[in-house]
């Protein structure tokens, strides 16, 4: 019976490729703290996950998605929504929402979520002119 070279050859290449890799705390050094790239992602994440549970708020409050679509940068980048940090802990998202399909937007949406999670729905209902606001 021939040997079987192959396992110990890729656990050899397994354990090289281990050893030459990054860690996370010196692949890019941050002359203020290594916590620096932490915080920006768990900031990122949070402003995320708060502009999903805004859109969903709105999803629910005008009908579900068979009856409603918040613009498109509900659904993007959580940095490129149309968002203002309080300075509190909480956001408050300004969009524009319409039925599925159509490119008229009909209703206007502002959303507050705080860090915790918690929602709440400041105004939804016909778009306002921009001195109402």
């Amino acid at each position: 019976m021939k040997p079987n070279i192959r396992l110990p050859y890729l656990v050899a290449l397994s354990i090289m490729a281990v050893g030459v890799s990054p860690s996370p705390s010196n692949a890019n050094p941050s002359p203020q703290g290594e916590f620096d790239e932490i915080t920006v992602v768990s900031n990122n994440i949070e402003l995320n996950r708060a502009k999903n549970l805004a859109r969903q708020a709105a999803e629910v409050a005008n009908g579900g998605l068979g009856e409603y679509r918040a613009e498109p940068s509900m659904h993007g980048v959580s940095s490129e929504a149309p968002f203002v940090d309080n300075g509190d802990g909480t956001w408050t998202f300004s969009f524009k929402g319409s039925r599925p399909g159509s490119s008229v937007y009909r209703i206007e949406s502002v959303v507050t979520v705080s860090r915790n999670g918690q929602v709440r729905i400041d105004y939804n209902g016909l778009i306002r002119n921009s001195n109402q606001i």
